[in-house]
């Protein structure tokens, strides 16, 4: 079930300019219900901005993944309206275990410097600094609030190519499937009617046992997801997303 939270994040994100944003999301999963909460802040002032997404385990969830929770926090500058990551921090909780990952990004000299901890009852079990083998200027969280700069309402329906920091199993690669106008009545269908402007973000980690998911989701006219959809997962079938708040 450790998964989940994964799309949790993805759930979470949405296209806007704020100077503060907060989001909340509950997360179903077929016959088993309600899986977890996600809780999405967005924060700026002048120049700087600081991203946040907040994710854990309720229910059946609560009990399957040690009570799991995660953290994800993104600090960096705005230039030009766009978001540009500097630190990127990822922290996970599970039972006795906590693991943590901190991303640095050296914009002039093109390098992403990256140092993972484990923690075992309070104690520190491993340290391991490293370089990412390639270079952006978006983590996962700033990338999803850019799509609306790199993805107008001129895009052409079609596949677009990104990378981000924090998607290293998949170097640093996401896709993002912009529909034709033939597709959306599939999109309404699974996703509700609405003023929506309707997308898939392709996730290439193992959720369960789908091992290319792919997220439909909805973006209302606030620029805030509504809706987003993991379609026909092994034995429980979808995994759902909504705005609660």
């Amino acid at each position: 079930m450790k998964k989940y939270l994964l799309v949790c994040l993805f759930f979470s994100l949405s296209w806007l300019d704020a100077q503060v944003l907060d989001v909340k999301y509950k997360v179903k999963f077929g016959i088993l219900g309600e899986l977890g909460v996600s809780h999405a802040h967005l924060e700026t002032e002048g120049n700087h901005y600081t991203i946040s997404i907040d994710a854990k385990a309720t229910g059946i969830a609560k009990s399957l993944s040690k009570n799991r929770k995660e953290r994800h926090i993104s600090e960096g500058f705005i230039r030009n309206g766009r978001y540009y990551t500097q630190h990127y921090t990822v922290q996970v909780e599970y039972g006795e275990k906590k693991r943590e990952k901190v991303y640095r990004v050296d914009h002039q000299k093109k390098i992403v410097f990256k140092s993972s901890k484990k923690y075992r009852k309070g104690k520190l079990t491993s340290h391991v600094e490293e370089t990412l083998e390639f270079f952006s200027t978006d983590d996962l969280l700033t990338l999803y609030f850019n799509l609306s700069k790199l993805l107008d309402a001129k895009s052409k329906p079609g596949l677009y190519t990104f990378r981000a920091i924090g998607a290293e199993q998949q170097n640093g690669k996401v896709e993002i499937r912009l529909p034709k106008p033939d597709q959306l009545k599939k999109y309404a269908n699974t996703l509700g009617k609405g003023e929506y402007r309707y997308l898939t973000a392709i996730i290439y980690q193992k959720i369960f046992s789908s091992n290319k998911g792919e997220l439909m989701i909805a973006i209302g006219k606030d620029g805030i997801t509504q809706k987003a959809v993991l379609k026909d997962l092994v034995l429980f079938g979808d995994l759902t997303a909504e705005r609660i708040k």
